[in-house]
C-alpha cells in the first residue's frame, strides 16, 4: 500500500500551530529574564545565558557613567561609576528591547563556540570571509578583514560579559543616552554634553552587525552562499538569514535555539532554500531533528506568509 503524503495546505496548518507555539516560548522569554535578573539572590539563577546579560547591561552603564564622570570633572571617575552604575543597569533590565537584544547576543555567542566544540567552526575566521579577505578586489578583502576584526572583538567582548556602546543598534543607543540623563539630574548639563558627544561619534553602519550587513549586501547574487552555516559562519548566517527571510536579525539568532526548530524551517524555506539544502544545515544545527513529511511542499512564498503573520502575533 503506497503511503499518503500530506497535501500542502495540511502540512502548512501543522507549521503554523508549531510555529505559534514557539512564539509563546518568544514572546514570554523578556518578562522571565527580567525577572530573574531584577531577583536579589542571583545565586538561584546561575545560568550562564543571565549572567552574560547582567554583566552587559552593567557594562554600558559603567561605560555611560564613566563618561559622565570624566565631563564633569570629578577626581576618580571609577569611583563615581561605582556608586551610580547599578541604577542605570536596572534601568536598562527593565528594557524589553535592550533585555531583547542582550539575550541575542548572548545565544549567538553561545552558540557560536557549541558549533566549533562540536563540529569544528571558527567562530571568528569562517571559510567564506577567508575567501573574501584573500580577494583580489582591495575593497572587499578590507570588508572582509574589518568583519573578522569585528567577530573576534564580539567573542572577546562576550566572554568578558561586556557590550560596547558603539555595538547597539541605533534606537537603543539613544535609549541608553536618554536613561544616562535621566540619572544624572543632579549632573544635567554635563550629561546632554555627554549625550551630545557620544550621538554625533555614534555611526551604526560602524559596528559589528552593520560591517556584516553589508558585506552580505556587497555579495550581490552569490549571498545565497552565506546562508550555509558550515561555510559562512553563525554570525554572517544569521544575518543573512535575517536578511533573506524578511525578519530581524535577533529574530534569526533565536530561531536557532532548540525550542525554535519550526521556527528555522520555515525561515530557511522563506530564504529561498529546497528541502535539501534545509536539511543540511539541520545536520549542523540541530542533527536529531527531521523534517516532517511532506514540508518540501511548502512553497517559499507560504514560508514568508507565515513567518510575517507570526511576527505580527508576536508583537502584539
Amino acid at each position: 500500500m503506497s503511503k499518503t503524503m500530506p497535501s500542502a495546505e495540511s502540512v502548512e496548518e501543522m507549521l503554523r500551530g508549531e510555529l505559534a507555539q514557539g512564539d509563546v516560548i518568544l514572546a514570554t522569554a523578556r518578562p522571565i529574564l527580567r525577572h530573574l535578573l531584577a531577583n536579589d539572590d542571583h545565586a538561584l539563577f546561575s545560568d550562564e545565558v543571565i549572567a552574560r546579560i547582567r554583566g552587559m547591561m552593567v557594562h554600558v552603564a559603567r561605560q555611560l557613567m564613566l563618561a559622565l564622570a570624566k565631563e564633569a570633572g570629578e577626581r576618580d571617575p571609577g569611583a563615581f561609576a561605582d556608586l551610580r552604575q547599578e541604577a542605570l543597569a536596572v534601568a536598562l533590565l527593565e528594557d524589553a528591547a535592550f533585555l531583547g537584544h542582550a539575550h541575542a547576543l548572548t545565544i549567538e555567542a553561545l552558540l557560536a563556540d557549541r558549533l566549533q566544540q562540536r563540529s569544528g567552526f571558527d567562530p571568528v575566521l569562517s571559510p567564506l570571509l577567508q575567501e573574501r579577505a584573500a580577494s583580489s578586489d582591495q575593497g572587499q578583502a578590507a570588508a572582509a578583514m574589518r568583519v573578522v576584526a569585528a567577530q573576534a572583538r564580539f567573542m572577546h567582548q562576550q566572554r568578558r560579559m561586556e557590550l560596547a556602546l558603539g555595538e547597539l543598534p541605533a534606537e537603543l543607543f539613544h535609549s541608553a543616552t536618554n536613561l544616562l540623563k535621566s540619572h544624572a539630574a543632579d549632573h544635567a548639563a554635563a550629561a546632554e554634553r555627554v549625550c551630545t558627544s557620544l550621538r554625533e561619534h555614534f555611526d551604526e553602519s560602524e559596528g559589528r552587525v552593520g560591517q556584516i550587513a553589508q558585506l552580505v549586501m556587497a555579495m550581490g547574487h552569490t549571498a545565497n552562499r552565506a546562508l550555509a552555516v558550515d561555510h559562512a559562519g553563525l554570525s554572517v548566517f544569521a544575518t543573512a538569514l535575517g536578511m533573506a527571510s524578511e525578519q530581524p536579525r535577533e529574530t534569526a539568532v533565536l530561531s536557532l535555539g532548540e525550542n525554535q526548530v519550526v521556527r528555522l524551517a520555515i525561515s530557511l524555506r522563506a530564504a529561498g532554500l529546497n528541502q535539501g539544502a534545509v536539511e543540511e544545515q539541520f545536520l549542523y544545527l540541530h542533527p536529531d531533528i527531521t523534517l516532517p513529511d511532506g514540508f518540501d511542499a511548502l512553497r517559499t512564498d507560504r514560508a514568508v506568509a507565515l513567518l510575517a503573520s507570526a511576527t505580527t502575533e508576536l508583537a502584539r
